[in-house]
């Protein structure tokens, strides 16, 4: 049985295959002049095409005379030998997508069929040129929708590769591998951040949508990579503007904004580091407070890997129990002042100021000075219930410690 013919094509235009086939012959004999006038106006009208390589000019060209020459056998229309618009674009490689936007593609096909209908008016006889013109109009929309599928398939494909890569630039972060082959390759992704990077791990929600998710980080001013891992949502983020602040406290409010793009649950924030290279350090942090986090249901929906240093610390995390013995227990006992006297009483005591007072023989203002002192040195106060429990943790690692 004979392929039904494309709506549109020659057939419908020239019922008779007899005037069909001497007119295509006709069209055949001048579509290398007509070709010829398609690149002499793309140099002029186009400064695109000028600025790409030899290589790629050539491939250009090639898919000008290919369309051309589609016509002709659109034109013919061949029961046996159906014309199929997109196969114009077959003459060049996948890869000139990349190089030949949409919008070039769109002007390429512009100016090949307007060169065209031009040269219809001038090389072929009178007796073709009107029905040849009404022709090119109907082969022009078979093209249009021809590119827009080409175009279409081969950014879905980029798409695949873009998250294909994206997962192994996280993979190596998780992995503690980075080096420079990891910035190359994140530079192929359009990863220009100079500023500090930071990585949050939560759930996987049950919508898979990362271009909206990268949408919205990029209307924070942030560049992103995401990608799955396991039961983990893993992120990193950097600000585009390497003046931008990128704290923990700005890291924490990104993303509060994102969240609706996670799962339920938790959402962890590692520490800002200084550059991909060094993601490593914040994706551990984050992962092991991923790990803890259902031990603090009380704690916010965001909050940082700092925040959880109890819960990873007894989860048997070691960064987190070092960073409790530098920053917390480490300061407290070089204060001197009886700080450390101090904020043991006070927990003794349970947390009464003239209790303390009592025990330690000193003024309850005494006291409340040397409290805020001890807030000043470790940023934790000993009167918050949860601040107070880091502190209490710290202390006793410490004491541990020094037995040894």
């Amino acid at each position: 049985m004979a392929n039904k013919p494309l709506a549109g094509a020659g057939r419908d235009l020239i019922p008779s295959s007899r005037t069909r086939k001497a007119m295509a012959k006709r069209l055949a004999a001048q579509a290398g002049r007509m070709s010829t006038a398609v690149v002499a106006e793309m140099e002029i009208q186009h400064p695109w095409y000028a600025e790409l390589g030899a290589e790629d000019r050539s491939w250009v060209t090639m898919v000008a005379n290919s369309g051309i020459n589609g016509f002709v056998e659109w034109l013919a229309d061949e029961q046996d030998s159906r014309a199929d618009p997109a196969s114009i674009f077959n003459v060049a490689p996948r890869s000139l997508t990349r190089k030949v936007s949409l919008h070039q593609a769109v002007d390429l096909i512009k100016t090949t069929v307007a060169v065209v209908e031009t040269q219809i008016g001038v090389l072929m006889p009178r007796a073709d040129r009107a029905i040849l013109q009404t022709a090119i109009l109907h082969y022009s929309r078979e093209i249009a929708f021809a590119s827009a599928e080409v175009y279409a398939h081969a950014a879905e494909s980029r798409v695949s590769w873009d998250d294909r890569m994206e997962a192994v630039i996280v993979d190596a972060v998780l992995r503690a591998s980075p080096n420079e082959e990891l910035l190359s390759r994140a530079a192929t992704l359009g990863w220009q951040s100079q500023s500090a990077v930071v990585v949050a791990v939560g759930e996987v929600p049950e919508e898979q949508d990362w271009t909206t998710l990268r949408k919205d980080a990029e209307g924070l001013g942030l560049v992103t990579m995401v990608a799955r891992h396991g039961d983990r949502l893993v992120v990193i983020l950097s600000p585009t503007d390497p003046d931008a602040a990128a704290d923990q406290e700005a890291a924490v409010g990104w993303l509060t904004e994102l969240a609706g793009h996670f799962g339920p649950g938790p959402i962890v924030v590692g520490p800002p580091v200084r550059q991909l290279t060094l993601a490593s350090r914040s994706a551990r942090a984050a992962m092991s407070g991923a790990r803890s986090a259902g031990a603090w249901p009380e704690g916010p929906r965001v909050l940082s890997a700092r925040d959880l240093l109890p819960e990873r610390a007894l989860a048997g995390n070691g960064s987190a129990r070092r960073e409790l013995l530098e920053s917390v227990y480490a300061p407290l006992a070089e204060a001197g002042g009886d700080l450390m006297e101090t904020c043991v009483c006070f927990f003794d005591q349970g947390g009464s100021i003239e209790a303390s007072a009592r025990a330690l023989f000193v003024h309850p203002n005494t006291v409340r000075y040397r409290l805020k002192r001890i807030a000043e040195v470790t940023t934790y106060s000993p009167t918050d219930p949860r601040e107070g429990y880091v502190l209490r943790l710290a202390l006793t690692l410490g004491r541990l410690r020094d037995l040894n």
